[in-house]
């Protein structure tokens, strides 16, 4: 078995060859279509998608994958209850067509309902996260990594990240309701990695998710000392019915 120590880096770089896919679309013009959900897709997607696949497939070939793009071509694999990977090629495709660069890939993995390992990278702006629960987590910007760990809750009241795309009058008054002394806007999975590096503490999200949207970005913000759950504060675990989320709050401490 192949364990987080050899397997990390090879996942960090397999996430950077995707980005480097999606850069080379980065600069040119964007075509965009419409899924049968109404989401907008991009070739960028379609072809990082493939390279994680590929690469997946020769560095884990027993682990089954279960990707978006495929998922949404119909293409689901059987689990029967065994670890599988959770893979997001372009999380953030509403960033990517804006050119704002707060967009992700996301590489998860997935064992008993939980994410125990992940890669968070994004390519536009140079930074990349990693960790795998029990072994810690890390992040490299710039050329420089270093060890990440949530933060404790300051006494003037949480730092609150929310989603660019998706703000609403809902997660605002529960923003109220908790006393958030800071709001800071950020796109995809980069909300949970925030928390994890200790420069945030608090990620409500509301509104409709995937799994594949979260798992790598929760796997990381475990592996830094956090944690995920339903609303109602119960575990928030995975292999839901249609791969569906429920609203969720993501915690540094």
């Amino acid at each position: 078995m192949i364990t987080p120590d050899d397997l990390l880096p090879k996942l960090v770089a397999l996430a950077e060859r995707a980005g480097a896919v999606i850069l080379g679309h980065y600069g040119g013009e964007v075509e965009v279509r419409a899924k049968a959900d109404a989401s907008p897709v991009t070739a960028a997607d379609e072809a990082a998608e493939a390279v994680i696949l590929d690469g997946l497939a020769e560095l884990t070939p027993s682990i089954p994958v279960v990707a978006e793009e495929r998922v949404a071509a119909g293409k689901v694999p059987e689990l029967h209850g065994r670890p599988f990977w959770l893979v997001d090629p372009l999380d953030g495709t509403k960033e990517f067509i804006s050119r704002n660069g707060e967009f992700t890939v996301n590489i998860g993995l997935i064992e008993g309902g939980e994410p125990v390992l992940g890669v968070v990278l994004a390519p536009a702006i140079g930074r990349v996260w990693w960790g795998a629960v029990g072994y810690g987590a890390w992040a490299r910007s710039d050329g420089q990594e270093r060890a990440i760990v949530t933060r404790l809750r300051p006494a003037g009241g949480p730092v609150a990240v929310a989603s660019r795309s998706h703000a609403d009058p809902e997660t605002e008054t529960w923003l109220d309701e908790v006393g958030a002394a800071e709001r800071i806007a950020a796109g995809s999975s980069l909300k949970f990695c925030l928390i994890a590096e200790g420069r945030a503490d608090l990620y409500p999200r509301f509104g409709p998710t995937m799994e594949w949207d979260t798992a790598a970005g929760h796997a990381v913000l475990r592996a830094a000392g956090g944690r995920v759950t339903t609303r109602e504060g119960a575990p928030f675990l995975y292999r839901k019915p249609e791969f569906r989320n429920p609203g969720f709050i993501a915690y540094g401490a």
